[in-house]
């Protein structure tokens, strides 16, 4: 039995049973009665996945993001749903886990759920992408990360220079007297947003004449509390001489400040601890932490934009880079020159 069926046993068009199905409210309340005594009399009972299949198709936007624990993202994600429901358009968000392949997810999820764009937040795995995103055919924009070499014309993309940034803190802190500085977290294969970040420190120590030994002075890890906590005392371990740590996120610099307290160091006193990513708790922890703030407003607004724009006209893709902004806190200390 199918709403065909249900059209000729009722005497209505296939469009008039569907509204009377629906609750339109164009239906008058004889049509949608007779419409509803067959389908009771035949057992009717409608497609629910087809029907949600459907809404998805017109309307669906979905949200990847890869990382489960970075605090940046919940701020993203809620910045976003709020965006895209102003729009009048419905979301759904799918969390990865930082070392999964969301390209694959993205069109295994496109052949099953037909969503009309997608927001990729995080990842970016240059390889990934290159060998996988070309089956993918729906508009797309990558936040948090680059896409204007891998030459897609329905990918853009919104981002911070995190190389920039970097260079920034790593001078926020010689400034301030630091010269044996360690840098904690990230996955520093090419095209990750860690390995930006180091390449910005690389290249503040090489300008500003300060020691780097990236075997010794780096330490890399997952973005969680925990992981950071442990890389932060196997980085401390090997490098005592160090006087300011840069996280490359705000939850891997809280997870250093935990480990040097439980070592019996002080927060700046003995260690300095510079952040990433301006995350709203941040200006509340003891210390205030010092970190650079990306803005999530602006992101996440240009990314819808362009999302959008891109679903209903069909323009080229942009990459655009979003300011950030160096926020002085009190988890640095100005050391004795």
């Amino acid at each position: 039995m199918t709403i065909k069926d249900i059209a000729r046993l009722s005497g209505y068009g296939v469009a008039t049973v569907s509204r009377a199905l629906n609750n339109h409210p164009d239906v008058s309340q004889e049509t949608r009665q007779k419409v509803l005594a067959v389908v009771e009399q035949q057992g009717f009972q409608p497609n629910n996945n087809a029907k949600h299949l459907k809404q998805q198709t017109s309307t669906s936007i979905a949200v990847i993001v890869k990382g489960t624990q970075n605090m940046l993202f919940a701020d993203l994600v809620e910045r976003l749903q709020a965006l895209l429901r102003e729009a009048n358009r419905d979301v759904s968000v799918y969390y990865l886990d930082e070392d999964a392949d969301e390209v694959a997810y993205a069109v295994q999820m496109c052949r099953e759920r037909k969503p009309a764009g997608i927001l990729f937040l995080g990842g970016g795995d240059q390889e990934s992408f290159l060998q996988e995103f070309g089956d993918i055919t729906i508009p797309c924009v990558l936040l948090t990360n680059i896409a204007g070499d891998l030459g897609f014309d329905n990918l853009s993309s919104i981002t911070t220079d995190d190389r920039e940034a970097a260079r920034q803190a790593v001078y926020f802190l010689a400034e301030r007297g630091h010269r044996h500085i360690g840098l904690l977290g990230g996955n520093w294969s090419c095209f990750q947003i860690g390995y930006r970040r180091f390449l910005g420190c690389v290249q503040a120590c090489e300008e500003l004449g300060l020691p780097f030994d990236g075997e010794r002075q780096c330490e890399p890890c997952r973005y969680s509390l925990a992981d950071a906590y442990t890389a932060a005392r196997r980085l401390l371990e090997r490098c005592p001489e160090l006087t300011a740590i840069f996280a490359v996120s705000d939850v891997m610099a809280m997870g250093t400040i935990r480990a040097l307290r439980d070592l019996g160091k002080q927060v700046p006193q003995d260690v300095s601890v510079m952040g990433y990513d301006g995350i709203a708790i941040a200006d509340y922890l003891v210390p205030r932490l010092t970190t650079v703030r990306q803005n999530t407003q602006h992101m996440a607004e240009r990314g819808v934009d362009v999302l959008l724009r891109n679903i209903e006209r069909n323009c080229q893709p942009l990459h655009e880079v979003v300011p950030f902004q160096l926020i002085a806190g009190e988890s640095v200390a100005r050391l004795e020159r």
